[in-house]
């Protein structure tokens, strides 16, 4: 739904959804990014389609759609996780930023489920703040992203 109609989304002054490339979410430059986006979401939607003609649409449930909803699942519990901890202040809306809200959460370390999450439950607070240097956060022991990932609120949960 949000996709599509922008559903609890931020207000645009006409209609804007996600597919559309010259719509108002969208910048100029984006044109070529969001067409290509559009067209990897037709082809797969369209392989899809062909798979649940051709195996059923319960093969396609069992196949698909399960592993897809548990990864979500744990996105969204991991995102969950990240965001919630006693120790974290809550801004009430004239006190929050983008600053504010992208220092505000906590990141757990789950040991060798670190690897299997790629990394995304231990240096949750670099992506915001240091762009593309999240992806070497775990390789550059001397990097910005790892004294700030030194400075993250530790649960002392081991999960």
């Amino acid at each position: 739904m949000y996709l599509a109609f922008n559903i609890s989304g931020r207000p645009y002054p006409c209609f804007a959804y996600h597919f559309d490339p010259y719509g108002p979410i969208f910048s100029d430059h984006e044109w070529a990014q969001i067409f290509i986006s559009d067209a990897g979401f037709m082809a797969t939607s369209y392989a899809l389609y062909r798979f649940a003609a051709s195996y059923g649409f319960w093969w396609l449930a069992r196949v698909y759609g399960v592993p897809l909803l548990i990864v979500n699942g744990w996105l969204v519990l991991i995102t969950y996780l990240q965001n919630t901890h006693p120790a974290l202040p809550h801004y009430d809306s004239s006190e929050w930023d983008w600053l504010r809200g992208a220092l505000a959460t906590v990141d757990r370390d789950y040991g060798v489920r670190n690897m299997v999450f790629h990394n995304i439950t231990d240096t949750r607070r670099a992506p915001p703040l240091l762009g593309d240097a999240h992806y070497h956060a775990t390789r550059r022991p001397g990097s910005s992203s790892h004294s700030l990932a030194s400075t993250t609120i530790r649960t002392g949960l081991r999960c």
